[in-house]
């Protein structure tokens, strides 16, 4: 069989592709590996609502779990700051739903999906599949960080999360916990779906991580534990090339997903949809310059957010938990009233700025940082 475009993962990235390809009026079929798309699943759920706006949705009842009132940063030695997270209509959806609702979208305007059925060889103009040779003009890579590590592993810091039953996690709260030694670079999380039902995780550099949830858990009390995922998280920020011959990548395998936390529903879900527009215009027009298009406009969108975002992962990454007890300790009431109310969630550098009071009355980390520090204030 011959398709247009033949997208490999069926995850978020990829379904919008899908969307876009076949809303164009071209064929194009994704094949998912696993047996059910929205599976497994590794994503936290967290996105703002205004983003699934801009990508075209809106959640149904089955993919909105809830809505975040409060975001909950603990120091190492359990200093708490609550910043009020109601203006950034922050929500947690489901994300196996999500992707299935994304994927129903793409079927509908013309997109074929198969599931249990994964990429094994590409062939010029060719997809050689477990379920057969398919003839294409376009290929996709939309397989997700396990596309990306093939080639580089130094971007990657291991993770474990697991859905639980628990009496402490409260609906609405999510609540992140930073300490340099148990989670070196990233930190631990709770995010619920609702009273007493979420997902607890860790990641950081050189942990083990069953070891490290385990005791998170530990200290946080009883708890029945539902599932588990273990899988590397991808935080280096986008790829050089978006587009090498007739390939293009897209999502977590591009590179899309922020440095800070490795969220990436609504800037991977975004070069989807840029990709798929960027595909079909060349499909049409033959012009080279229109699939390269996509690359473009993807930076012009996150480009400087992600420049800053990495450049803000490696400051934090050499900070100890003295200096983040100090930062913690130094925060003032009036930087987390001006954090709740004006920044924005999928473009957080500015938080993170602040966090750091180099806009306010701290110091330490003009202090820690000299100069560098003039890269995330321009």
């Amino acid at each position: 069989m011959s398709y247009d475009v033949i997208i490999a993962g069926g995850s978020v990235a990829g379904l919008f592709c899908a969307r876009e390809v076949a809303k164009a009026g071209h064929s194009v079929l994704v094949i998912e590996e696993d047996y059910e798309v929205g599976t497994p699943e590794h994503c936290g759920g967290l996105v703002s609502a205004s983003g699934l706006e801009d990508l075209g949705i809106i959640p149904s009842t089955k993919t909105l779990d809830s809505q975040i009132q409060t975001a909950q940063l603990c120091s190492p030695s359990g200093t708490t700051l609550d910043i009020n997270a109601k203006k950034q209509n922050v929500i947690v959806i489901n994300r196996r739903e999500l992707d299935k609702q994304i994927a129903h979208q793409a079927q509908k305007n013309g997109a074929e999906i198969k599931v249990k059925t994964s990429l094994k060889e590409t062939k010029p103009n060719q997809a050689v599949t477990s379920a057969g040779t398919f003839d294409c003009k376009i290929l996709v890579d939309a397989r997700g960080v396990s596309s990306i590590i093939q080639k580089d592993r130094t971007g990657t810091l291991q993770s474990a999360q697991y859905e639980i039953y628990a009496d402490w996690i409260q609906k609405g709260l999510v609540e992140v916990n930073f300490d340099s030694e148990k989670y070196p670079g990233f930190f631990s999380w709770v995010i619920p779906a609702a009273s007493g039902i979420g997902k607890v995780g860790v990641a950081g550099k050189g942990i083990n991580a069953i070891q490290a949830i385990e005791k998170f858990l530990e200290s946080k009390g009883k708890h029945s534990t539902i599932r588990k995922v273990f899988a590397p998280i991808w935080v280096n920020g986008p790829i050089d090339d978006f587009v090498s011959g007739n390939t293009v990548i897209v999502g977590d395998a591009a590179g899309q997903s922020k440095p800070t936390t490795a969220g990436g529903i609504y800037s991977c879900g975004v070069g989807g949809v840029l990709a798929g527009k960027a595909i079909s215009s060349y499909l049409e027009s033959k012009n080279p310059d229109d699939l390269k298009s996509y690359q473009k406009s993807w930076n012009q969108k996150f480009g400087k957010e992600f420049e800053k975002q990495l450049f803000a992962r490696k400051m934090l990454e050499r900070l100890d938990n003295p200096t983040i007890d100090k930062i913690f300790s130094a925060i003032t009431p009036e930087m987390i009233s001006d954090i709740s109310n004006n920044d924005d969630f999928d473009f957080h550098t500015t938080a993170i700025v602040k966090m750091l009071g180099l806009k306010g009355s701290l110091k330490i980390a003009q202090t820690i940082f000299g100069g560098e520090i003039r890269k995330l204030l321009n």
